[in-house]
């Protein structure tokens, strides 16, 4: 049976990975996704300046309304239409997708399926 620091070891050695080849740049920041088994945070950053342009998650107060009685694929649904939407109002259009490590599945991929559809590029 595999333990958790396995699973969490081998996740962190795939980020790593990733992170060696994807980075944010000004005209093409990184949409970094974190997943835990209540919550779904997203963030757009540029890692030219270090620093995080846009983020949304399942604890935002301005997002409670939408994201009540919803599953938790639903969610993340919905905040990746509402980093995007607070992204395009920034005059971000274009970014390279992290997804951490995590496989593209359940969660994530519902993240970049809102994201696509409020109009990200990616």
């Amino acid at each position: 049976m595999v333990s958790k620091e396995d699973k969490k070891q081998k996740r962190n050695i795939r980020r790593k990975s990733v992170r060696r080849k994807v980075s944010g740049t000004s005209e093409r920041p990184r949409l970094c996704v974190f997943r835990s088994l209540k919550h779904i945070a997203v963030q757009i950053i540029d890692d030219e300046q270090g620093i995080t342009l846009v983020s949304a998650n399942t604890m935002d107060k301005s997002l409670e309304k939408v994201l009540a009685g919803k599953t938790k694929s639903e969610k993340a649904f919905e905040i990746g239409k509402a980093v995007a939407d607070r992204a395009k109002a920034k005059g971000i259009t274009k970014v390279v997708f992290d997804r951490a490590g995590y496989l593209y599945t359940g969660a994530v991929q519902k993240v970049a399926d809102g994201a696509r559809e409020a109009g990200l590029e990616f």
